[in-house]
């Protein structure tokens, strides 16, 4: 058996740390030796919840299974973990340093089956090593450490040349990333998502529902939003009625208006507002008000729901986060034509063009809320592996399957954006893995200021 143990102080009370660190599954979040950890018992963690680990050990992904034996609020988790030949006990001790902080004692008996006893001189430095940047990857999540928040020197060459920046699209992107924790509370705030019933928007809304916050599901399908419901739920733990669906077709202005007085009406203060719902049309279809659906949903489901909404968000200071694209890089605006009824229809381009058209609508509203503490951004996922990447692009879906994003990974930033001290006034800006991101990567892309008047000269008439 080989034990390690390390010790660490980390600047948060002591029941945020043991909160965070009692959901095992957010492991992923800050230790680099695991690849995906997931709870696979429904609620609020207990003696006997169990979680799926999946471990890099040696270039191989090793499956485990952890299950809490035993759960002192405020003092101690202890997990037994079982996989091919290790058999691991993690003891993790909390105490309270007062105004300073916590200190945590993390504990690791490891058994390993295969390892014979003469090897474990030799295992244990590096086992020590990964113990290590485990603590130290724990501490940073606890206290919001995280690097700037520019792209440096290597991101800008790799976005130049194209395909090695989208090459960072993938998981491997994500992976690569220093900063993974999510551990800012939002207890008593609330957040509206709209496309939640699966992919980033569930991922997104679980995650959410897991920090605190009371979360509203918007969406076309009752069925579907009380499945999602059920889901976050069980994901999160919180309460039942910190979770509520509003049904609606966001692709009507009809419907829009309407839900956005429900919302008003059931919270007088929206803290955060995700603009997630989206589709990719292969053939121009209109909806029964005679709107391009592509622009619809993308365009003018934000614009309605954002501008109706304005009372109880700029109440709260809010955050207002649009999940785009990286397809918008390959297309202008087309002010002129913004429901594509010139020339041939293409559903990727139409949709590269609708992402396009939100970043106006983000540099619209943080001119409009300037000085209110509201800040409005938007941020690409990279290449996620959802439900609707198989549906609208399959062939890309089968090619890239090994390398995309599962929607947790695509959802980190925009519960990032949602959550985090560091966003505080930082608004108009385009994110992707937690750094802010250029607009423009082709020539003659970029919206001019007249383009962006005509395009909200355009909504505003569509809405009257």
């Amino acid at each position: 058996m080989i034990h390690l143990e390390e010790v660490i102080d980390v600047s948060r009370p002591v029941a945020d740390c043991f909160r965070y660190i009692q959901d095992f599954s957010t492991i992923e979040q800050w230790d680099p030796g695991v690849y995906r950890s997931s709870k696979l018992t429904a609620g609020t963690p207990r003696v006997g919840t169990r979680f799926a680990v999946t471990v890099n050990s040696a270039g191989r992904r090793l499956p485990m299974e952890y299950v809490i034996q035993e759960l002192i609020p405020g003092k101690l988790v202890l997990l037994v973990g079982e996989g091919s030949g290790v058999h691991a006990v993690d003891r993790i001790e909390f105490e309270s340093l007062g105004d300073q902080g916590t200190r945590i004692r993390y504990q690791a008996d490891l058994t390993l089956a295969a390892a014979p006893p003469v090897a474990e001189p030799f295992l244990k430095p590096w086992l020590n090593r990964v113990g290590k940047k485990a603590v130290q990857g724990m501490k940073r999540a606890l206290e919001q450490e995280c690097s700037g928040l520019e792209e440096g020197l290597l991101d800008a060459l790799k976005r130049r040349a194209i395909l090695p920046g989208a090459w960072d699209f993938t998981e491997k992107g994500y992976l690569a990333m220093g900063d993974k924790g999510l551990s800012t509370r939002l207890d008593g705030k609330v957040a509206v998502v709209t496309g939640p019933t699966s992919g980033l928007g569930l991922a997104t809304a679980c995650e959410l529902s897991r920090l605190g916050a009371a979360v509203a599901l918007v969406g076309r399908d009752g069925e579907r939003l009380a499945s999602a419901r059920t889901r976050v739920l069980e994901f999160s733990g919180a309460a039942s009625e910190s979770v509520r669906i509003f049904d609606a077709d966001l692709t009507l202005k009809s419907e829009l208006n309407r839900v956005a007085a429900e919302l008003a009406t059931v919270y007088p203060k929206i803290d955060i507002l995700i603009h997630n719902a989206g589709a990719l049309f292969e053939k121009r279809e209109e909806t029964r008000e005679g709107l391009e659906k592509t622009f619809a949903v993308h365009v003018l489901a934000p614009w309605i729901l954002t501008e109706r909404l304005k009372a109880p968000l700029s109440r709260a200071g809010a955050r207002v986060i649009l999940v785009s694209s990286g397809g918008l890089y390959t297309q202008s605006l087309h002010g002129d034509d913004l429901q594509h009824r010139k020339g041939r229809f293409e559903g990727a381009q139409a949709y590269a063009r609708a992402k396009r058209a939100q970043l106006g609508l983000m540099s619209h509203w943080t001119q409009s809320w300037q000085g209110s503490g509201v800040t409005v951004n938007t941020m690409h996922p990279g290449w996620a592996a959802t439900p609707g990447v198989a549906k609208s692009l399959p062939g890309f879906d089968r090619r890239m399957k090994p390398f995309l994003r599962d929607s947790r990974m695509g959802s980190d930033t925009v519960v990032w954006l949602a959550s985090s001290p560091r966003v505080a006034g930082k608004s108009g800006q385009f994110w992707f893995d937690r750094k802010i991101r250029p607009t423009e990567v082709l020539p003659g892309t970029a919206i001019s200021e007249s383009e962006q008047r005509e395009l909200i000269a355009a909504l505003q008439q569509i809405v009257e």
